[in-house]
């Protein structure tokens, strides 16, 4: 998981554990796209390993798979602060 820090600590966490469960769902792997909707392997990485990206990445992903961004990403709370 990705964790946006502040002085203060540790203040969200987006997760991309949905994404996953989405495109076995639809029949998406990361090979699709890569090669048929040209994601670079870089941004596949970075969903891989719960990093951030762009807006525009996670635009496309909601293209994509035709789903909305709750079905690809989720925002968990850290209450380490």
């Amino acid at each position: 998981m990705f964790s946006l820090v502040c002085k203060l600590g540790v203040i969200a966490i987006i997760d991309y554990t949905p994404l996953w469960e989405t495109m076995k769902q639809k029949k998406v792997t990361t090979y699709t796209l890569r090669v048929k909707h040209e994601m670079s392997h870089a941004t596949v990485q970075r969903l891989q390993r719960n990093e951030p990206v762009t807006t525009h990445t996670l635009n496309k992903l909601c293209e994509i798979l035709d789903c909305e961004l709750s079905d690809i990403a989720e925002y968990v709370p850290d209450k380490t602060l």
